[in-house]
């Protein structure tokens, strides 16, 4: 499971529930300094047993580039109601889920970048392959192409072994005892911290039984869907990892890269997460990444005739990496070499993010202004 290494909101960042026509959505949301969001936004999905805490480190650098970007709890994960029954964590239910939060978010033209990370890189593939609106980029951060194999798959394997009950009443008792004697014991070892540990705890038992269950068993048989998703050619596709990554091997993330045509950065020193253990070079690279596919973009809408180049105030700055401090173009974080991008670019834009139906649980003051 990811560990964020501090619990404290930045700047600009606050709790809020996304509403949607499919339930309610807890969220973390950052703003611009400004407020001022001149290009699209962007939602990030967590991985399996994780929640949107996991962001917490590239929410603040990612919005200062001048977009609107919220980290979400799936259904069923931490803050997040839990589904009313097993058939809500199936994976075109948990896309379902996400398109609804982008429809919220891009208000209805579904228009935002989407990161999902490990097995929400699988679930965010899911929503990119669904039919209706195509999102502006999708990026698979520390994700695979098919279900986990390996040392990650035993540990999963284990944890569903250990949920195993005869009676659906009995699965919180048996989340506790898998906290109690087999996760806090790990942590406490690695020396995590004890305001860390108490929110580990936290989420994991506030986290659906049932969702973990029916999530688990999705992360060890999801299929390779690589080809799927590379005869779609409707937005670009980066495929992130950190180089010490011990889920999907560097390996088998790069090769899924070149069957994608997708551009490709490995990041030095990180390993499954790379948002928690390289934020600064994790949040550069997918503002890069997303500028460009912006930019790429508006260069194809403006040749199509669909609006004048350049229309966009905010369009200049863009391409020249100068809003809000980002660049364009592949990163160059790690040792990999960026591939071209699948397809034609998204239909995202440069105009203003929507605000979405959202409920705030912090003060007026503290975000938009």
């Amino acid at each position: 499971m990811s560990t964020p290494r501090a619990l404290d909101l930045p700047d600009r960042v606050r709790k809020v529930t996304i509403e949607t026509g499919r339930g309610s959505f807890a969220a973390l949301e950052a703003m611009p300094g400004r407020g001022v969001c001149e290009r699209r936004p962007a939602v990030l999905v967590p991985g399996y047993t994780g929640s949107k805490e996991d962001f917490l480190a590239v929410l603040q650098p990612l919005a200062a580039a001048g977009r609107r970007v919220l980290a979400i709890d799936l259904r069923g994960q931490y803050e997040t109601a839990a589904a009313a029954s097993p058939a809500g964590y199936a994976p075109d239910a948990l896309a379902a889920d996400i398109i609804a939060v982008a429809a919220e978010v891009s208000q209805q033209d579904g228009r935002v970048h989407l990161v999902g990370h490990s097995f929400g890189g699988l679930i965010a593939r899911q929503a990119a392959l669904a039919p209706g609106p195509r999102f502006c980029s999708l990026t698979l951060l520390g994700s695979g192409p098919a279900g986990l194999t390996g040392p990650r798959a035993e540990v999963v394997r284990s944890l569903l072994a250990q949920l195993a009950a005869d009676r659906p009443e009995q699965l919180p008792q048996r989340v506790a005892q898998v906290w109690e004697h087999h996760l806090e014991p790990q942590v406490t070892a690695e020396g995590v911290p004890m305001p860390i540990i108490g929110f580990l705890r936290d989420r994991l038992t506030r986290t659906s039984a049932a969702g973990l269950i029916a999530m688990g068993e999705y992360l060890l048989a999801a299929p390779d869907r690589t080809a799927a998703l590379a005869e779609l050619g409707s937005a670009p596709v980066l495929v992130l990892y950190g180089e010490n990554d011990d889920a999907w091997s560097p390996e088998v993330q790069d090769q899924m890269a070149k069957r994608l045509g997708a551009e490709r950065v490995c990041i030095p020193a990180a390993a499954h997460s790379p948002a928690v253990e390289a934020p600064e070079t994790t949040a550069s690279t997918l503002t890069a990444f997303w500028n460009s596919a912006e930019a790429a973009d508006r260069r194809r809408r403006a040749g199509a005739g669909q609006e004048p180049a350049g229309g966009d105030p905010a369009a200049s700055a863009a391409s020249s990496g100068r809003a809000g401090g980002g660049t364009d173009g592949p990163s160059t974080a790690g040792p990999s070499t960026a591939g071209p991008s699948t397809g034609a670019a998204g239909n995202g834009g440069a105009g203003r993010a929507g605000s979405g139906r959202v409920n705030s649980s912090a003060s007026p003051s503290h975000g938009r202004r």
